[in-house]
């Protein structure tokens, strides 16, 4: 039986600041092509991080393809949660969960996405290990850059 080309994806990690600082640096979305090299030709339509307002770009990860995405941001809560749908070569819908805790935030993400482009469905169905591993290299990337930036003298 093929493996579907869907990646599903759920992770919670630890930062030492509060939600409100998280979500401060998370909003920095003029600095992401700068700090994550996988993420090109970005722009966020809309005044910052708010319903409606839709984050486009490209992801180039550590394997030989691109995809053009677009993330419409359908909820936002300051400082705890957001809620997204994914749309263009990747299709799914994703979350973001901040909680507080004794030592800082518990950050909550997960996402469940459809590879589109017809390539990449054909090579999923013998090389989805691989497009996983290329999608776990992107957010392993994606987690030490914003912890960089969260660092003192990061900012």
């Amino acid at each position: 039986m093929a493996s579907s080309p869907v990646i599903g994806y759920r992770r919670e990690f630890h930062f030492p600041d509060p939600p409100e600082v998280v979500w401060a640096a998370v909003e920095e979305v003029d600095r992401f092509e700068e700090w994550w090299l996988w993420l090109h030709e970005f722009r966020l339509d809309g005044p910052g991080l708010v319903d409606g307002a839709v984050l486009r770009g490209v992801v180039a990860p550590p394997l030989p393809y691109r995809m053009r995405i677009e993330v419409e941001l359908v909820r936002c809560d300051r400082p705890s949660r957001v809620d997204a749908l994914i749309r263009g070569d990747l299709e799914g819908h994703g979350e973001l969960r901040l909680h507080p805790d004794r030592s800082g935030t518990r950050a909550e993400v997960s996402w469940e996405i459809e590879m589109m482009q017809r390539p990449m469905r054909i090579a999923s169905r013998f090389a989805l290990p691989m497009l996983r591993w290329g999608h776990d290299r992107v957010v392993e990337m994606t987690v030490a850059g914003f912890r960089h930036r969260m660092e003192p003298g990061g900012r």
